[in-house]
């Protein structure tokens, strides 16, 4: 079998060590080969994804297993279902737009070089961490994907750049830490031998109590940071302060959902008597990341910020479907995953471009743009409503689905996070009212509209947007199936408790 997702994985480190490999004289070209390599990603991942058998969905396909260091049972080991499949597409989509927002950011040569050289690293990251089927593996990559990230964020950015840098890396090392003292009690539970650490080996085992519930703690932490949940958020807003938007659009649109990805298909799976027990606690957090996200965004001046604290509401809304165990709630939280990405990811690039024009991220140094830039204003505007979940746009369907399943058994957290919409509309709906209308601003007044190079960026995200907020089924196809597993292995260990 031709052995797409190690291409998938090795392409964008190969393009990055070509772009460090570069002469001085042609960095240049650095934009265009990173373009290329990301374009060619795409193309690849295009055809394997064409080949993916949506009817056996809930299966590992395109798996490869290849021994890694047999001596402490670790395997390079991939392979996609559902889950994996469409979160690697949010990868391969916003990355090419993320350098294509970027194109004219930096004038030193070396400094474009280099950005453009960890994004693609994290690219690779991205991918091994949604194909990883052996722990692991997995865990290495969750590591490692901090080293081009805490580079990105630290070294291309605002004032508070290295704070903001420092504060991530010490949240995702605090949890990595934990975490990987789950990993190696897991293996001494497992089978052990070669092939100890995957997936497949490690789920269904038979372990105490007090062992799975400890196990499930060391990764669920680690996952919470990630994702980021109430309390452990607090890195999220000053890197999206701080960092580039081009950065924080991939951090938050792709890279966070390996903490909901994780919860998914690693505690759902490997622990599902423990994800039973912790159920009623981490719904009472999702609820309370859902209201204190959203009412932290209405009180932001900096637009950047604000729409931080939106994804810490959203993932909250993401992480309740996980944890009601019902399909549909499931597969609404997985196809959230997907459309938080296009409209956030959306959101973060347009907040850029209008950061890039005038210097500020303030809310109150704006007004009456609508009038300056109306077709900036109309993006921004659509943008804005599929973050607030409007129908027709894909993240309605998504909260929808999860409030929908998860009612029947978790019917007052639903109530409550229900308030959320009403809470989306007023940050999304003032926002635009301060920034796009009323009088223009005269030192606004030269402001230049959304260039060819910004439309590509962010249209194509507002046409899958449309495109699933009519037709969702297209990527529900995916993740039904593996939301049944899911579902059905939280069910069974519940039938022999």
């Amino acid at each position: 079998m031709f052995p797409f997702l190690t291409i998938l994985v090795a392409l964008p480190a190969a393009g990055a060590a070509l772009l460090w490999a570069l002469p001085a004289p042609a960095r240049a070209r650095s934009r265009e080969i990173a373009i290329g390599v990301t374009g060619l990603e795409l193309v690849l991942f295009v055809v394997m994804a064409l080949q993916f058998d949506k009817a056996d969905a809930g299966a590992f396909q395109f798996s490869e297993t290849y021994a890694w260091i047999p001596q402490i049972g670790t395997s390079w080991a991939l392979g996609v279902n559902g889950f994996g499949l469409l979160l690697i597409a949010l990868a391969v989509i916003l990355t090419p737009l993320a350098i294509l927002a970027a194109w004219r950011e930096d004038t030193d040569l070396k400094a474009r070089r280099d950005y453009l050289a960890l994004i693609l690293v994290s690219l690779s990251f991205m991918v091994g961490i949604f194909a990883a089927r052996d722990v692991f593996l997995f865990y290495v990559l969750f590591e490692a994907m901090l080293i081009p990230l805490y580079f990105l964020i630290g070294r291309f950015g605002g004032l508070q750049r290295r704070y903001a840098a420092v504060k991530f890396l010490l949240f995702s090392l605090a949890g990595g830490l934990v975490m990987l003292v789950g990993v190696v009690a897991l293996y001494f539970q497992g089978p052990g031998g070669e092939d100890g650490f995957l997936t497949d080996r490690l789920t269904g085992l038979e372990l105490s109590t007090t062992t799975e519930r400890l196990l499930f703690l060391s990764f669920f932490l680690a996952f919470a940071i990630k994702a980021p949940m109430v309390p452990v958020h607090t890195w999220l807003p000053d890197v999206a302060e701080s960092a580039r938007p081009g950065t924080t659009a991939l951090l938050v649109a792709v890279l966070d959902k390996i903490g909901t990805f994780g919860m998914l298909t690693l505690c759902l799976v490997l622990f599902p008597e423990a994800s039973q027990w912790a159920a009623p606690g981490v719904i009472v957090f999702a609820v309370i990341s859902v209201i204190y996200g959203a009412l932290l965004a209405i009180g932001q001046k900096d637009m950047l910020r604000l729409v931080s604290f939106t994804s810490v509401s959203h993932f909250g809304v993401m992480i309740l479907g996980i944890f009601a165990f019902q399909q549909t709630s499931i597969e609404g939280a997985a196809l959230y995953m997907f459309n938080h990405g296009l409209s956030t990811g959306a959101l973060f690039l347009l907040v850029g471009f209008l950061v890039a024009r005038t210097g500020t991220a303030d809310v109150d140094a704006y007004g009456g743009l609508q009038k300056v830039v109306p077709v900036f204003a109309g993006y921004f505007l659509v943008v804005g409503l599929s973050s607030l979940s409007l129908p027709g746009l894909s993240p309605f369907i998504s909260e929808i689905m999860v409030f929908v399943g998860a009612y029947p058994v978790a019917a007052v957290a639903v109530i409550i996070s229900a308030i959320s919409v009403v809470l989306a509309a007023l940050y999304i709906l003032l926002t635009y009212k301060r920034v796009f209308t009323g009088p223009p601003r005269e030192e606004l007044a030269a402001t230049r509209e959304l260039t060819v190079r910004e439309r590509l960026v962010v249209g194509p995200l507002i046409a899958l947007m449309l495109l699933l907020g009519f037709l969702p089924g297209i990527a529900i196809d995916y993740l039904s199936a593996p939301s049944a597993d899911a579902v059905s292995q939280v069910a069974i260990e519940e039938a022999g408790a």
